[in-house]
């Protein structure tokens, strides 16, 4: 691992004097650094933090299962260099809010002190976690969120990048190849309307340089902005208007799937229907698509992870289709595709504890993570490949949401440009 220099002593300064400036006195902060150290070794504990409530517990409803899972991979121990320890792992409730979520990291890094931190699910959880791990100096492993609005909305410089926190997942550039493949299948005049919320996702896939405006002008399509609206709300006829007026035949977006459920309804009762919606968040779940009824079809999103990836678990040997399947065996539902990047957390954690020599040591530990070069159920993950510091992408392909099979609906891959070693399941079709 290349060592930081200049701006990692800057940030562990910057880290001290926030500690000093915050803590309420001299005497808590030595009583903290004293119980960091006086744990007892034969025990590790990784704290787990994800939205289990809220509007976004979509991505959370494989969590249970994947747990039950891990643990049971973990019963006799892990073993590392030469002993044996404990593995417990400490799971909480971000109640899909940021400032609970960050409240919930603290009581995990100070109150349980934690030798290592996972965290998934859209910047809203996953930013305000991985902040307190670097500023507490503890190794954070984050994932399902996409990179950009991870490393830039925290101040990630390409240069430097962080210390302590490492992420998995793909780039507001996949997503966007994956989207503009689907669309350049179909007829359409390539206006698009988009849905960006006023939130880390909303705000990073409009940004005008780093977002969808520049790279979709470059592919040729026109995108309608009408600007910010906040989640969950209730009216999108403003929205619905600028896209009938501007003759958008596709929608994008990053939506909450309460907000698309509303969205979509009002705009079949308005009289809008484009040839395509490619959204993100909203049609990633079931469940989701389920309540939207018969007006789903067709629908399409990116697609993360499937039964038909071609990966296995490095932890226990699982496939993915076998992964998937065993969750719908035990609770009946439809396998999600936040169930893969759930698993892969606990892969990596697991496989950066083994390597770490002392994984009771947080430097050793974070030395470790940075280090990973690991193929796992969501394909390999190598945080030396880039593209900035502390970040591993992870393939991408899309997809459409099909009446029929064994649920309501099935989700068929129909772009693999950007993966081909996942298989294609059909041809991309027009919303009829």
């Amino acid at each position: 691992m290349t060592k930081k220099t200049t701006s990692t002593t800057t940030r562990r300064i910057n880290r001290r004097r926030f500690l000093q400036e915050t803590v309420a006195s001299a005497a808590v902060i030595s009583s903290l650094s004293f119980t960091r150290r006086a744990r007892a070794a034969d025990t590790l504990k990784i704290g787990f933090v994800s939205p289990k409530t809220g509007p976004l517990a979509p991505f959370a409803e494989s969590d249970d299962y994947i747990l039950e899972g891990v643990r049971a991979a973990l019963k006799d121990g892990l073993a590392i260099d030469g002993t044996t320890y404990e593995v417990e792992i400490l799971v909480k409730d971000s109640q899909s809010n940021p400032n609970r979520a960050a409240d919930v990291a603290s009581e995990l890094l100070l109150g349980d002190e934690v030798n290592l931190m996972v965290v998934s699910s859209t910047p809203e959880t996953t930013n305000p976690v991985a902040d307190q791990c670097e500023i507490n100096g503890v190794p954070c492993i984050s994932t399902v969120a996409p990179w950009q609005p991870w490393f830039f909305t925290r101040g990630g410089e390409p240069d430097s990048g962080f210390e302590y926190t490492y992420h998995f997942f793909w780039g507001l550039e996949d997503i966007i190849g994956v989207f503009t493949e689907m669309w350049n299948k179909l007829d359409t005049n390539k206006v698009v309307g988009g849905l960006f919320p006023n939130d880390g996702d909303g705000n990073a896939w409009s940004d005008p340089e780093l977002g969808f405006p520049r790279p979709l002008a470059a592919h040729g399509f026109n995108l309608i902005d009408p600007g910010r609206y906040q989640n969950l709300s209730d009216d999108f006829s403003a929205q619905i208007s600028a896209f009938k007026n501007g003759g958008a035949e596709i929608v994008t977006g990053v939506v909450i799937p309460p907000d698309f459920t509303t969205f979509w309804t009002q705009a079949k009762q308005q009289g809008f229907t484009p040839k395509a919606a490619s959204v993100g968040k909203a049609l990633l779940f079931p469940v989701a698509v389920e309540a939207l009824g018969d007006t789903a079809h067709n629908l399409s999103s990116e697609i993360w992870w499937t039964p038909t990836h071609p990966y296995s678990s490095s932890l226990t040997g699982t496939s993915a289709a076998d992964l998937a399947a065993g969750f719908t065996g035990a609770t009946g539902k439809q396998w999600t595709q936040p169930i893969g990047f759930a698993h892969a957390l606990f892969e990596v954690a697991v496989d950066a504890l083994k390597r770490s020599g002392d994984p009771t040591d947080y430097d050793n530990l974070r030395d470790a993570v940075a280090e990973t070069q690991l193929d796992t159920i969501v394909g390999r993950i190598d945080w030396n490949a880039g593209p900035v510091p502390n970040v591993a992408k992870t393939p991408l392909v899309g997809g459409q949401w099909r009446r029929g099979g064994e649920f309501k609906y099935d989700l068929v891959v129909t772009a693999n440009g950007l993966a081909s070693d996942v298989p294609l399941g059909g041809a991309m079709e027009a919303i009829a």
